[in-house]
């Protein structure tokens, strides 16, 4: 049966195909799912004709794209067995069952059989790994392969030229008939043969292994060899050992801490080469190389991954900058203030603040569900839709909050939606109308210092498709302070303790009769006193307005 083989570097993956078409990406729904950050979430499309043998991509406009031989994809292509894909920066190979002609090979199903190898000699890879006999360390090839394999951990090269290569050079010092680099399926059902190579240059066939020889080296950890199956009895029962004809075999885990990457396996037929616990040793310390490779690549990986997510933050956290407001819009008698303190790269918080054409302020704060890119995403979409309503004649408030609610609700996830204050002030007048969509109460401290909280009129934007919010009404008057916020500052924590509602109330309205940029940088300095170092759990945001005392 056709199938797609290949691996993320961590998981391995051998899907048999039918015909039909196949939804590959990171997304657990797709058909075939890849949890790999550089996989899209819907990243390619495989169809397999009614022959079941011509293969089709097409790549969905994936973030990080899908390439044949090295090759992007800008539109549905035929790919042929042998050919090197990549999804993201995950390695596939599309193969047909029967294939011959191959003398190296990549990532191709070996059979499991059921085999009890009562002659083996298991050894736990601490006991592998000591220090060699001296009969082995004194064969002269040994000692420059061991060079040649070490610089395998600093060459620049692919994954399977790497192992095509260290395959080469353990066939210099350990005599084997066949050597592979093996992994293990994700299910470990299957196990596939990532690297494989015959000295004598023939087609190196499917691979036959015990399951008990799988499972040592699995879930054991241990290296394992088989000595000479044929000459118990008890094997002769075995086809598939009679078939393959081996003498001895060795196998050893590609072990990462507790993790097995995959198996270094040589075996051979030859009867004068039949293996030791000395060449079990040999092998397990080339193993180990080959680990550190393999680990390697995967740390490369990693750090590319992380560099292109930092170059991609800091101009997400740019654009998000600008487009926040630089400076507040001036309206006489009044002082205004706005401050952000983003505990990410980016966040979904955001403030905004105009003078309507009729000379009225509209001001706005918001805090969008979640945290991160997902967040920053929602707080530009809800910006950008109100800017775009700004200079509607004349400017309804609930209108303008039931619009972009709407629209949230459509193109968003249910879980995607956000708390809003929007409000006008009428600045002669002092007259503040507003709708609290699931905000957090605004305070106003009036110059008495007495306190009124700006309670919601109705539920958080893009949460449901329906309207239902009402406008409410304060008034502001001389030496009076409105102070809005988000979560962010009476959640702050220290330890398992928060900042809370109280304890800013009482700070606000002991310093109300600062200007409210003073106000803001004493609150943040009692803020981080009381968080010490302590982590930013969330974002700050501060909008303050003072009405000035009349002269």
């Amino acid at each position: 049966m056709p199938k797609l083989i290949g691996t993320d570097g961590t998981h391995f993956y051998a899907w048999p195909l039918k015909p039909g078409k196949y939804s590959l990406g990171r997304n657990t729904e797709c058909d075939f799912c890849i949890p790999d950050q550089t996989v899209s979430r819907k990243h390619a499309e495989i169809e397999l004709d009614q022959s079941g043998k011509e293969l089709y991509l097409t790549d969905l406009k994936s973030h990080n794209g899908t390439t044949v031989n090295g090759k992007l994809l800008t539109s549905r292509t035929a790919v042929h067995p042998g050919d090197h894909i990549l999804f993201g920066k995950t390695e596939f190979k599309f193969e047909l069952e029967g294939e011959g002609g191959i003398t190296r090979s990549s990532m191709r199903s070996a059979t499991l059989m059921d085999l009890d190898p009562e002659q083996s000699m298991v050894l736990s890879m601490q006991e592998a790994l000591k220090p060699l006999p001296k009969r082995i360390s004194d064969i002269p090839e040994l000692l420059p392969t061991l060079f040649d394999m070490a610089s395998v951990l600093v060459l620049p090269e692919p994954r399977e030229s790497m192992l095509q290569k260290a395959l080469a050079l353990v066939a210099k010092v350990i005599p084997a008939e066949r050597l592979a680099v093996l992994f293990v399926s994700e299910s470990q059902d299957e196990v596939l043969t990532a690297a494989t190579l015959l000295p004598s240059g023939k087609d190196p066939g499917a691979f036959t292994l015990s399951r008990t020889i799988i499972k040592e080296l699995l879930s054991n950890r241990n290296a394992i060899l088989v000595g000479n199956p044929l000459d118990d009895p008890r094997f002769a029962s075995q086809q598939s050992i009679i078939a393959s004809s081996l003498k001895s075999a060795m196998a050893v885990p590609l072990l990462d801490e507790d993790r097995v990457l995959g198996v270094l396996y040589v075996d051979t037929k030859n009867p004068l080469h039949r293996y030791s616990d000395e060449y079990l040793r040999l092998l397990a310390t080339f193993g180990n190389i080959i680990t550190s490779r393999l680990v390697n690549f995967g740390l490369l990986q990693e750090r590319e991954l992380k560099q292109a997510m930092e170059v991609e933050l800091r101009r997400a956290s740019s654009i998000q900058q600008n487009l926040l407001i630089k400076n507040m819009p001036e309206l006489p008698g009044y002082g205004l203030h706005a401050f952000q303190l983003q505990s990410r790269s980016v966040g979904g918080d955001l403030y905004d603040a105009t003078i309507l054409p009729d000379g009225r302020l509209l001001f706005l704060a918001a805090d969008v569900s979640g945290k991160g890119m997902g967040a920053a995403l929602l707080m530009s979409n809800i910006l950008a839709s109100f800017r775009i309503l700004y200079h509607d004649q004349p400017f309804d408030l609930v209108q303008a909050v039931s619009q972009v609610s709407l629209q949230l609700c459509r193109y968003s996830a249910p879980e995607d939606f956000a708390t809003l204050f929007i409000g006008i002030l009428d600045g002669p007048t002092g007259t503040l109308t507003y709708v609290n969509a699931g905000h957090n109460p605004p305070l106003i401290v009036r110059a008495s210092r007495e306190i009124e909280h700006l309670e919601p009129c109705g539920i958080m934007i893009g949460a449901f498709n329906f309207a239902d919010w009402t406008e409410s009404k304060a008034k502001m008057a001389p030496g009076d302070l409105l102070f809005l916020f988000t979560d962010g500052v009476t959640e702050a924590m220290k330890g398992d303790e928060q900042y809370t509602d109280e304890r800013m109330e009482r700070f606000v309205v002991a310093s109300h009769t600062l200007a409210p940029v003073e106000l803001a940088d004493a609150l943040m300095h009692d803020i981080a006193t009381f968080v010490g170092d302590g982590p930013r759990s969330d974002d700050i945001t501060m909008l303050i307005i003072k009405r000035e005392l009349a002269c």
